[in-house]
């Protein structure tokens, strides 16, 4: 168990000039959660105020390659600002070393939803885990995140399908995975349309890159840079604001201006992933997803408000937001 010190402790309020006063973070790892059948158990992280009750929970799925230590930047703000954040290592991660000839790699995909879907099943240990946090979570209050990769399983749990691979109906209408304990979700630097979108390489190795967003009903925020010119398509940077632009109902856009695919430096403090390091453009990301989580799972939209209305007034913004 590792404390993170901070100016003040205790669970921390919004308010109109944004968040207040980091609080104490108590963060615990690894978590086990029991997985029969995956190979593996999942190893969890779980951060949270020390302080506060009621505490909103939010899971996230990191990248390609990460693991439970990654993301700090995000998963530590998050924590010091009101949410308990449990981050699970996918069968992915560079820490598990799996093979290309795994049977289970060619449904990681699949079972990174899986993985998520079983923090929920089991967040009576999860919470039990860290010392103190009993009975100050709200369960009822659940969003999940995703970078990357991490995006995609995200966006499963709130509506998106992963069209032909197999995955799904016959008809080719893709497998609903949405779990209806989650309310909303925060989609960064997250893949879109496939078919005719993706270079040759990505077709022929990501089958799973095939994503409809066209039944990701539930409010989520999506964040991409407007310099992610991603490998793997040949759209360009466009290609990273589908998630916004191809889904329905409550959803908001946040594009950083000069930001490549680690937004900055989210995957970690001075990770290697990291080609476009800006402290400013963290703490925008920072900002505006603690504002939108706030604003979806707190129904509080006073710091959502302040957070886009000071980006607009800004003479040389770091960025942009657009809703609808």
């Amino acid at each position: 168990m590792t404390a993170t010190p901070s100016p003040s402790a205790g669970s921390v309020p919004a308010d109109a000039a944004g968040p207040a006063a980091p609080a104490a973070v108590v963060s615990v790892k690894p978590v086990r959660i029991p997985a029969p059948g995956r190979g593996d158990d999942l190893l969890v992280r779980v951060s949270a105020p020390a302080r506060g009750r009621d505490l909103p929970v939010v899971v996230f799925s990191h990248g390609f390659g990460s693991s439970l230590d990654g993301y700090g930047p995000l998963a530590d703000f998050w924590a010091a600002h009101g949410f308990v954040v449990v981050q699970p290592t996918h069968l992915d991660s560079r820490t598990l070393g799996l093979t290309p000839d795994d049977p289970r790699t060619p449904r990681i995909w699949r079972i990174r939803v899986e993985d998520v879907t079983r923090v929920l099943d089991h967040l009576d240990l999860v919470e039990a885990a860290v010392p103190g946090l009993g009975g100050r979570v709200d369960r009822d209050r659940v969003a999940v995140a995703g970078h990357s990769f991490g995006g995609q399983t995200a966006g499963s749990l709130l509506g998106l399908r992963v069209l032909g691979a197999g995955n799904g109906p016959a008809d080719g209408t893709g497998e609903d995975l949405t779990d209806p304990r989650v309310a909303a979700g925060v989609l960064l630097a997250t893949a879109g349309t496939g078919g005719a979108d993706l270079t040759p390489h990505a077709a022929e190795n990501f089958p799973f890159i095939n994503p409809d967003f066209s039944r990701m009903s539930a409010p989520a925020l999506v964040v991409a840079g407007d310099r992610d010119d991603s490998p793997l398509s040949v759209r360009g940077p466009d290609w990273l604001t589908d998630a916004y632009t191809l889904s329905p109902g409550d959803k908001a856009l946040l594009t950083v201006f000069g930001a490549e695919h680690s937004l900055g430096g989210i995957p970690g403090y001075e990770a290697r992933e990291t080609t476009d390091e800006s402290p400013a453009k963290v703490a925008l990301v920072q900002r505006l997803t603690w504002a939108w989580l706030r604003r979806a799972l707190a129904s509080d939209d006073s710091a959502w408000s302040a957070a886009v209305a000071e980006l607009a007034a800004d003479d040389e913004p770091l960025g942009r937001v657009e809703a609808k």
